[in-house]
């Protein structure tokens, strides 16, 4: 097939972030027809660095999904080849995954490319991207206690543990290190038991994958010992929430996941709601929304958890503030430390 030019000439950009070089084995995922045109053009773009690519696509497996339920998972053989390159660039979706952790703990690294073209250009990264990135890091690594609150209603108690901190600001160029393009925000876990308070996720706040549409009216979560106990309000959106969470029949289901903050000036709040080609994001936008606290349920074996489950919702919110150790991080929406902070503010 064809290849977009102006599509080879952005992909290229990002494995340049990337540090793809001359000789590297670089493993392109794919299933069925999805994405055909990404796993091409990334193909191209490879080789244009004079690096050496393959393309491995496999079968979806009906109802499958992005996280735990891939396509990949079973399928040995493509896990050992993809473990045998030094870049993997995932257009399937393998994040909280065991077969993500098998083939990053064999060292490549790995970028995972879900977002329309649109997306991807608007949000490409930057070296600077990484800095406020790490800048953020260098902040909440350490950090004993996180409290985010809202005007809504918001008030929740994160006590850390020793759960590593996931540094995202859209690619990846060290061995074993997952990223996704795109996207800059930072997050954590607290200790399994270690939430308390209640969490009021506000209309015009997001429930992600696989609502993918904004909150209509507030829907209130208990949380106690680090599990949801309680599910009140929320209209429409509440009884949705509801039904799906108990469906898995999973326990685990409820515990409450990452937690972390926004910190990229290029995603769009908005966007979900107005672009022509929302229905084919994954929600990059709201997770990395500069400024947004991202609120997350379910697994959290990607920062070095016990919790496999395959229900996994992302919530980002909106005007929160948060605090970490009784120093403000976020108000109202804002970031408040001058070195994560976008230039004008």
């Amino acid at each position: 097939m064809a290849v977009d030019r102006a599509m080879v000439e952005l992909f290229r950009k990002e494995l340049e972030l990337c540090k793809v070089k001359s000789g590297e084995r670089i493993g392109i995922l794919s299933e069925d027809r999805i994405r055909i045109d990404y796993a091409e053009t990334f193909l191209a773009a490879a080789q244009d660095l004079g690096a050496d690519p393959f393309h491995l696509n496999i079968s979806k497996r009906p109802g499958s999904f992005p996280g735990p339920g891939n396509s990949l998972r079973g399928h040995q053989a493509a896990i050992d080849a993809l473990k045998n390159t030094d870049m993997v660039i995932d257009l399937v979706g393998l994040l909280w995954s065991k077969e993500q952790t098998a083939i990053t703990s064999a060292g490549p690294r790995m970028l995972l490319v879900l977002e329309p073209f649109e997306v991807l250009r608007r949000m490409l990264s930057s070296p600077d991207s990484r800095r406020r990135v790490e800048a953020a890091s260098r902040i909440l690594t350490g950090a004993r206690e996180m409290r985010i609150t809202s005007p809504g209603g918001t008030d929740a108690t994160y006590r850390f543990g020793n759960f590593k901190v996931v540094c995202q600001y859209g690619y990846t160029d060290e061995p074993g290190r997952w990223d996704a393009f795109p996207g800059s925000f930072i997050w954590t876990g607290a200790r399994e038991d270690g939430v308390e308070g209640k969490v009021v996720i506000d209309a015009g706040d997001m429930l992600l994958d696989p609502f993918m549409r904004y909150v209509s009216a507030p829907i209130t979560l208990t949380i106690k010992s680090g599990f949801i106990t309680e599910i009140a309000g929320g209209g429409m959106e509440g009884a949705l929430l509801r039904d799906y969470m108990k469906g898995f029949k999973d326990p685990k289901a409820y515990a409450v996941s990452h937690i972390g903050w926004g910190l990229d000036e290029n995603a769009s709040w908005t966007f979900m709601g107005t672009s022509p080609v929302a229905a084919q994001s994954v929600g990059q936008d709201g997770r990395a929304y500069y400024g947004n606290v991202l609120f997350s349920t379910g697994p959290n074996i990607e920062y070095g958890g016990s919790n496999h489950t395959e229900c996994h919702l992302d919530i980002p919110l909106k005007d929160c503030s948060m605090f970490l150790d009784g120093r403000q991080i976020v108000k109202d929406g804002a970031i408040i430390p001058e070195e994560m902070r976008v230039p004008g503010r």
